[in-house]
């Protein structure tokens, strides 16, 4: 499972790296604890972004359409999750009673 870093977490990184540029960007990324492609992805967001580093946190949406169709999705796979349970113990209670 993917590591979710928080905004200022990012910021601090990356200005880390400015402030520490007799480092290496491998050796900033091993500091901190993160991959150099998180780290790059960080850095091109920044820049692509005027110095600001996009930060979508738990339950941030880009808008109410992609917020809804997510919630449908958890329900759809609750759903199918108890569906599939329903199925086992219906085979399980079919083979007992043929015993």
């Amino acid at each position: 499972m993917a590591k979710h870093y928080d905004e200022q977490f990012k910021i601090d990184a990356l200005k880390y790296r400015e402030d520490n540029l007799q480092l290496s960007v491998s050796a900033v990324c091993r500091n901190l604890g993160i991959s150099t492609a998180t780290f790059y992805k960080w850095q091109k967001a920044a820049r692509n972004n005027e110095g600001d580093v996009q930060h979508r946190g738990s339950g941030n949406y880009e808008s109410d359409e992609v917020k809804e169709i997510a919630r449908l999705k958890r329900e759809l796979k609750n759903r199918d999750d108890a569906l599939m349970i329903l199925k086992k113990a219906m085979g399980i209670l079919t083979q007992e009673e043929q015993k």
